[in-house]
């Protein structure tokens, strides 16, 4: 079993999490705990080893983690290339920029809303995705961001999907169920899953995790792949971010701050000495 120096991850993880935007609510955006992190990036570092990977969206920054600890090496192990596609500039450009510093030449990130059709023809040979997770919609937000997966694999390959695993709660149980009939009808298996595996800055329901689940092409799935459309069938926009909040946003665009990585200066006030006589 590969040996990972704990103290060094965590402190690059830490520098990925200093560098990453706030998550935004009202788009179902909720960070993993960092702890939890550098246990996804190990995992998925391992998983897509040698392998061409996309971020269906990832307002985490798991990919950035799983580049950055190879390079730093922290892990001897991880892809040969990573796409982040995500509607949130803030995240993209926040990708780019830490690639850029770091010399993380394997990892960049393009901006793009996965209600659009895919637009890479690049093949890759799997994908991960951490979706909104689809409450109030049976999981019919996370089957779009899966497909754009299948897409960007051109139906053959694995994917990772990350998404709510609860025994108390009724909807976790029937999002997965739907996850996985669609994973079927596309022509992919689940070949594993890692249960209640991370935790989550989650105020109205800090106890909720989610699991790993992983999913592979069965043999001549490829001739599934046709060209990609967007998505617009009203069910499956339906409360696409949680009740009554359909998409009406293309991109979150970034509000551009010579000062990135500081804080804003509207955050806080400064309270001056009294000035001696």
């Amino acid at each position: 079993m590969r040996q990972v120096d704990l103290r060094k991850a965590v402190n690059a993880v830490s520098d990925v999490v200093q560098n990453r935007p706030k998550p935004l609510r009202e788009f179902d955006q909720i960070h993993m705990k960092t702890g939890d992190m550098v246990m996804q990036s190990e995992i998925v570092a391992e998983w897509a080893s040698g392998k061409r990977l996309a971020f269906i969206g990832d307002g985490d920054a798991v990919s950035v983690c799983v580049a950055y600890l190879r390079e730093r090496g922290i892990f001897d192990f991880g892809p040969t290339k990573i796409t982040v596609f995500d509607f949130d500039e803030r995240t993209v450009q926040a990708v780019k920029r830490f690639a850029d510093q770091e010399r993380l030449d394997n990892l960049d990130a393009e901006l793009y809303n996965c209600l659009n059709a895919f637009p890479d023809m690049t093949k890759y040979d799997c994908f991960y995705t951490n979706p909104p997770w689809g409450a109030s919609n049976n999981g019919e937000s996370v089957n779009v961001f899966i497909q754009r997966g299948f897409e960007a694999i051109q139906y053959e390959g694995d994917g990772m999907i990350v998404i709510a695993d609860d025994d108390q709660l009724p909807w976790p149980k029937q999002v997965l169920a739907n996850v996985q009939t669609y994973a079927s009808k596309q022509g992919f298996y689940v070949s594993r899953m890692q249960r209640k595996l991370h935790e989550y800055h989650l105020d109205d329901a800090p106890d909720l995790k989610s699991c790993n689940l992983f999913v592979s092409a069965l043999p001549g799935n490829s001739a599934k792949f046709v060209p990609s459309q967007a998505v617009t069938d009203p069910e499956k926009l339906r409360n696409f971010y949680g009740q009554s909040k359909e998409p009406r946003v293309l991109f979150v665009r970034e509000k551009k701050r010579p000062d990135y990585g500081k804080a804003p200066e509207d955050e806080y006030r400064l309270e001056l000495l009294e000035a001696e006589e």
